[in-house]
C-alpha cells in the first residue's frame, strides 16, 4: 500500500505530478483556505504533509491524525508549528532554511528603497494626474547613502541583507541576543537592541516569529528611533506592533516603513493601509520562481526522507528521531 501523503496549498503542477508518482495524494490545487477541522479531516490517514505557514500544526490536530509521521513546512519559518507537540507525538517536523536567503534579502531592499525614497506614494500621485509641473522639493525621500543600516536579527537572511549595504556605503550595525563569531560579522558591528535603535537611520526586523518575539518593537523601541528613520518589517507579523507603527508613522514619529509581514494576515491594521507613508506588500518576500520552486523541492526531500527513514537535514525537532512514528 503507498503511502498518502496531503498538500495543503496549490504548488507547481509538474511538482504535483512528481509526488503523485510517489504517494497516494490529497492535493489542493484549488488553494482553498482550510480551517482547522478541514485540515484535521483530510490529514486523518495521512503519513505526510506539505505545509505552509497557514496552517496550524498543535497538539490537537496531532491527536487526530494518528498516521501522520512528518510535517514539511515550505518556509524557513515555523512559528505555526508547535515543535514539543510533534516531539510529544512522534512527529518530524522540517522547514526549508537558506534556499531562500537572497530573494528575502532583495526584497527588504526594495522595501526599503521604496519606503525612504516614496515610491508607492509618488507613483500613485503620479497615476491620478496630479503631476503639473516639476518643483525643487517634489518627494523628498532619505538618503540610504553613507547611512546606517541597522539589522535586527542577523542570521542567514539577516546576513545578506548586510552585505547589500556595502554597495551603498552604509555603516552597518545588528542585534541578535548572541553576538556572532567575528567571521560571520563581516563588516557589520554588535550593539544592544536599544543602542540599535537609538544609532540607525534605516532598520531592518529579521527575528524569527513566536510568543518570545512578539511586539519586540512596540510603542517603547519606535520611540528610540530618529523621527528621520525608516522601518522595514520582513520577519514576522507580530514581531513589529502595528497599531503602535501605525500612531508613529501617523505622528510623524518614524519616517516611513516597508512591510512584508502583519499581525493578521491577510487582513491588514485599517491605519496602515491609510498611511501614504507606509509601503506594504502581501507576503511575497520569497516570492521569485526559482526560489519558491526551490522551497517546494526542499520540502519534498525533507519529506521522501523521513517517509523512506533517512534523517533529513532540515530537522526542526532532533529528539523525535528516535522514538519518531513508523
Amino acid at each position: 500500500m503507498r503511502l498518502r501523503v496531503v498538500v495543503t496549498r496549490r504548488i507547481f503542477p509538474e511538482l504535483i505530478e512528481e509526488l503523485r508518482a510517489r504517494y497516494e495524494l490529497v492535493d489542493n490545487q484549488e488553494d482553498a483556505v482550510w480551517s482547522a477541522a478541514q485540515l484535521a479531516e483530510r490529514l486523518r490517514d495521512a503519513d505526510g504533509a506539505l505545509l505552509t505557514s497557514g496552517e496550524r500544526v498543535d497538539d490537537a490536530l496531532l491527536a487526530a491524525c494518528p498516521q501522520l509521521k512528518v510535517a514539511s513546512n515550505i518556509a524557513v519559518g515555523y512559528n505555526n508549528i508547535d515543535l514539543a507537540a510533534c516531539t510529544r507525538h512522534g512527529v518530524a517536523a522540517t522547514n526549508t532554511p537558506d534556499v531562500l536567503n537572497e530573494a528575502t534579502a532583495d526584497h527588504a531592499w526594495a522595501l526599503l528603497l521604496a519606503a525612504a525614497r516614496r515610491i508607492g506614494e509618488s507613483e500613485r500621485w503620479l497615476r491620478a494626474g496630479h503631476w503639473q509641473r516639476w518643483t525643487f522639493e517634489m518627494f523628498m525621500g532619505a538618503e540610504l547613502h553613507g547611512t546606517t543600516l541597522g539589522v535586527l536579527g542577523m542570521g542567514r537572511i539577516g546576513r545578506a541583507i548586510a552585505r547589500r549595504a556595502q554597495g551603498f556605503g552604509m555603516r552597518v550595525l545588528y542585534h541578535n541576543r548572541r553576538r556572532l563569531p567575528a567571521a560571520e560579522e563581516g563588516a557589520a558591528h554588535w550593539v544592544t537592541k536599544e543602542d540599535l535603535l537609538r544609532a540607525v537611520d534605516h532598520l531592518i526586523v529579521m527575528v524569527p516569529g513566536g510568543t518570545e518575539t512578539r511586539h519586540l518593537i512596540g510603542s517603547a523601541e519606535l520611540a528610540l528611533m530618529k523621527p528621520t528613520a525608516v522601518l522595514v518589517n520582513v520577519a514576522r507579523g507580530g514581531v513589529v506592533d502595528d497599531d503602535a507603527l501605525a500612531a508613529a508613522l501617523r505622528a510623524g514619529r518614524l519616517a516611513a516603513a516597508g512591510l512584508d509581514v502583519f499581525e493578521d494576515e491577510p487582513k491588514v491594521h485599517a491605519s496602515l493601509l491609510a498611511l501614504e507613508n507606509a509601503v506594504l506588500t502581501p507576503h511575497i518576500a520569497s516570492s521569485t520562481r526559482a526560489t519558491r520552486e526551490a522551497m517546494a523541492k526542499l520540502a519534498m526531500r525533507n519529506l521522501d526522507d523521513v517517509l523512506q527513514g533517512r534523517r533529513p537535514a532540515a530537522l526542526l525537532n532532533p529528539d523525535v528521531w528516535d522514538h519518531r512514528r513508523h
